[in-house]
This record gives C-alpha cells, sequence and structure tokens, in this order.
C-alpha cells in the first residue's frame, strides 16, 4: 500500500507514467469509465476547497466508482474534537482510497501512519500539494512538449504558497530548469525551499522584485494569490494582497509562447482581460486536474484499463 504525501514519493518515472497514463485518459475516455467500478473515495477536506476537491470527485465518478466523505471539518466529529488519526481510522473502514485537506502541515502524514488505506495529500497548511504539482506538470508537458529546459517564474506568495513549493521540487528533478521567484521580501521562498532543495543541486536561481523586469526571459509563469487565510494579521495581508496584478499590459513584454499558470482560485491578480490571450491555461489547469487525479488513483488502487 502506497500513499503520496509529497510529490518526491513519487520517482521520475512514475511521475511520467502518471502524465502518459492522463494523456490516454484524455484520448480514449471511454477505456477507463469502470475500472473502478465498486471502488470508493473518501474526500475528508478540513479546510475549504472546490477545485481540489470536486477534481476528485469527478475523477472516482468517471473511473465508475463513488465517493463519501465532507468538504467542512464543522460537519464533521472533528469539530467534537477527534483527532485526525480517529477520523481516518473510521474512514478506512469505509472507502478504498482517502484524499485529504488539512490546514495543518503535516496532517497527511500523520494520517498516513494509522490509516489502512492509500491517503492522498489533498495540501496541507502551506507546505505541500502533490497533486496540484501533478496537475501543474501535466498543464506544462501538454503545452510545450516537455519538462525540460526552460524559464519558469513563480509570482506572488510564495511564502506560504505550497503549490509553489511542490513545483519547485518536482521541477528541480527535471533538466535545465531556470527558476525566477518573484515576490515582496515578506513573501519570499522559504529558505528550507533552497537549502533543501535548490542549492544542493546548484540549480539556477534568482529572487527579483519587480514582474516586469522577469517577464521577457519567462517560459512559463506561475501566478498565485496572496493568501489570506495563512496571514496572522489583516493589516499585513491587505498591505500585500494587491502587490502583483497581471494585466494585457504587463504581457506585452512577455515572449509570444510563455504560458500563464496558476492554481486558482484567484482574486485579482490576473485580471478578467488576461482570459482571452492564448498565452493563459489556468482552465485548462483545471480540466488537467480531474485526469492526472484519475491516473492518480488507479496507480495507488493498483487497477488498470
Amino acid at each position: 500500500m502506497r500513499h503520496l504525501i509529497d510529490i518526491t514519493d513519487l520517482t521520475v518515472q512514475e511521475i511520467d507514467e502518471l502524465i502518459a497514463t492522463a494523456e490516454d485518459i484524455i484520448a480514449n475516455p471511454a477505456r477507463y469509465a469502470e475500472v473502478c467500478h465498486g471502488r470508493k473515495l473518501a474526500t475528508l477536506f478540513f479546510e475549504p476547497s472546490t477545485r481540489t476537491r470536486l477534481s476528485f470527485e469527478a475523477a472516482m465518478l468517471d473511473l465508475g466508482g463513488k465517493t463519501l466523505g465532507f468538504a467542512d471539518a464543522a460537519t464533521s466529529s472533528a469539530s467534537k474534537g477527534e483527532t485526525v488519526g480517529d477520523t481516518v481510522r473510521v474512514v478506512s473502514c469505509y472507502a478504498d482510497i482517502i484524499a485529504m485537506r488539512h490546514p495543518k502541515e503535516g496532517a497527511p502524514y500523520a494520517a498516513a501512519q494509522v490509516a489502512t488505506v492509500p491517503i492522498i495529500n489533498a495540501g496541507d497548511g502551506g507546505h505541500n500539494h502533490p497533486t496540484q504539482t501533478l496537475t501543474d506538470l501535466l498543464t506544462i508537458h501538454r503545452e510545450r512538449g516537455s519538462l525540460d529546459n526552460f524559464t519558469i517564474g513563480f509570482c506572488g506568495d510564495l511564502k506560504f504558497g505550497r503549490t509553489v513549493h511542490s513545483l519547485v521540487a518536482a521541477l528541480s528533478r527535471c533538466k535545465g530548469i531556470k527558476f525566477v521567484f518573484i515576490s515582496p521580501p515578506e513573501l519570499r521562498i522559504p529558505d528550507y525551499v533552497k537549502e533543501n532543495t535548490l542549492d544542493p543541486l546548484g540549480l539556477p536561481y534568482t529572487e527579483v522584485e519587480s514582474m516586469e523586469d522577469a517577464m521577457p526571459e519567462l517560459d512559463v509563469l506561475y501566478m498565485t494569490r496572496v493568501q489570506k487565510e495563512r496571514f496572522f494579521n489583516e493589516a499585513d495581508y491587505l498591505r500585500l494582497r494587491d502587490t502583483y496584478i497581471l494585466d494585457p499590459e504587463k504581457l506585452s513584454a512577455a515572449k509570444p509562447e510563455m504560458r500563464i499558470l496558476h492554481p486558482l482560485p484567484r482574486v485579482n491578480e490576473i485580471t478578467v482581460d488576461v482570459d482571452k490571450d492564448p498565452r493563459a491555461c489556468y482552465f485548462k489547469q483545471v480540466a488537467n486536474g480531474k485526469f492526472v487525479r484519475m491516473a492518480l488513483i488507479m496507480k495507488l488502487l493498483e487497477v488498470h484499463a
């Protein structure tokens, strides 16, 4: 039995295989329509979510399985003081696989220690979001044809952005990747990401505050929102939330083939005018998320088309 807690739980070869399976699901959906017949996915979301939770549920339904779970900790026994471990032990009796989101870093790891079914980390605090990373990798692969040899700029909340931390870890194992981190000083990429991932491998990266200065060199721009729920006081959030706003004027300096990603939800960091730009890929990401989660569920349940 395997869990997915961190993107590095998967080898590069396994990620390539998941991307290939997702591509085949896109091309041949009927082949996969009943591979999880009789299986159940539980979605335990102790923190709000739209895309991730519904994506997991749609993925399991499209594989012929069923879903159960909760979308708010207040509607679960957690509101009565039940521990994560006990919740997972109980739900393991009802489901074949669990997707779990929690505001506390490390909660899915703790759940995996007691679960009797596979656990998928669907986001834990500001730490990790491995299935969003698989979504991002599939999107980049479909748009560029490869996961090697490009420059990616991460812009916005890089301190608390779990999607950023996971994607950096994944891309650090690809060839020829250059990282540009665009943020205000208060929201810089954490030191542990640099010290544990980038520096030991000697990977090239720069830290800048100006989106406009970085724009011409980017092949991929990964926008993020400033996350109100991660701040300890509202004053800091209000001061930083509008630091970066991507609009058509700023895109005038970008490469014609650059691609724009965003894990969503967005607030105002990308104007709606950008949605019409052919470089905007964030709604394609949403669709890709279902397909790659289908591939992952199959892998962890060890079922095949």
